[in-house]
């Protein structure tokens, strides 16, 4: 255990490293001068005194050479210290603080609805006895999976806040506020959550032990719940690495649709203005995030099926 603990934190600490890399090349590709939009000139280097753009980039080690200056960030990723931003001067991992607490908030309640929402469906979709009713109910995880969520988002603003104003349209202001960011941000992840659940359940319940449990008398909701729903739930807790990401990525969207205050919208300025620390900053909590959950959902593994622990190596196998 010790040593695949080893390996697979090797493998995330590539990720940390892969991740940073990326965005700081891309980051650096982009056309627009990161001194000339710190001295607010919308990018127009032609508009700013030369002047103060060499101040401002000698201020942030933009005149080095961009190796120099991929050592310097990386090396100051390492110890947590992503430099100042260029668009406010506040250290980059302190607004990332400053913003996280309400991503944090929005993330875990739509995660926690995505994860009851799509198993309650996957459940309801195999456990009526009408055909009908099972293939509608099959039906919806796929709609679900191919609405984008800004559509999702502006259909719930306009049906349930603007025609009907029972939610607050936008703000960080009360728990209202946060019932339509989480349930759009929730519709899409509970969505491939009930459709892997519900295809798995269906294939779990054609199993021998099923047919066995029946035999024995055991009722429908016993049989699904008791029986088959740990079993089939395994490919649907691999997920929830990919889910928590997804989430992420999500809550940009859906803090900008929402006008929400948190880590969606600082990204979006951030990239916005090229304001390369915060961004780095972002993208290696998002990464180290995505990198925790997997390797939590990994070690869990066990819980679910015991089996998974006691299978055999390969070097097992050969001996």
């Amino acid at each position: 255990m010790a040593r695949y603990v080893a390996r697979r934190a090797a493998q995330g600490l590539f990720v940390l490293w892969a991740a940073f890399t990326i965005a700081f090349f891309v980051l650096y590709l982009l056309p627009s001068d990161p001194a000339a939009l710190a001295a607010g000139s919308g990018g127009e280097v032609a508009s700013v005194d030369p002047a103060l753009l060499d101040d401002l980039r000698a201020r942030y080690g933009l005149d080095r050479p961009v190796l120099v200056q991929y050592a310097d960030a990386l090396w100051g990723a390492v110890r947590l210290d992503f430099g100042p931003s260029y668009q406010s001067g506040a250290p980059a991992g302190s607004l990332v603080a400053q913003a996280l607490p309400q991503t944090l908030l929005l993330t875990g309640v739509a995660l926690t609805l995505a994860v009851l929402g799509g198993t309650a469906l996957a459940v309801a979709s195999v456990l009526p006895r009408s055909r009908w009713l099972r293939q509608a109910l099959s039906a919806l995880p796929p709609v679900g999976v191919a609405l984008p969520t800004f559509v999702i988002g502006l259909v719930l603003l306009q049906w349930l806040s603007f025609r009907a104003g029972l939610l607050p349209a936008i703000g960080n202001a009360g728990w209202q506020s946060l019932v339509l960011p989480a349930v759009t941000l929730a519709i899409p992840p509970g969505a491939q959550l009930a459709q892997v659940l519900s295809r798995s359940l269906r294939g779990t319940l054609g199993e021998p032990y099923v047919e066995t449990a029946r035999a024995k008398g055991a009722g429908r909701l016993r049989v699904q719940l008791g029986h088959a729903l740990r079993n089939a739930a395994i490919p649907a807790f691999t997920m929830l690495g990919v889910l928590v990401g997804g989430l992420l990525g999500g809550a940009v969207v859906t803090e900008t649709v929402f006008s929400r205050v948190g880590l969606g919208r600082l990204t979006v300025q951030s990239v916005n203005t090229q304001d390369v620390p915060v961004v780095l900053a972002i993208v290696v909590l998002s990464a180290l995030v995505f990198v925790v959950t997997t390797l939590v959902v990994d070690l869990l593994y066990p819980l679910l099926d015991p089996r998974i622990e006691r299978a055999p190596t390969r070097k097992a196998v050969a001996a």
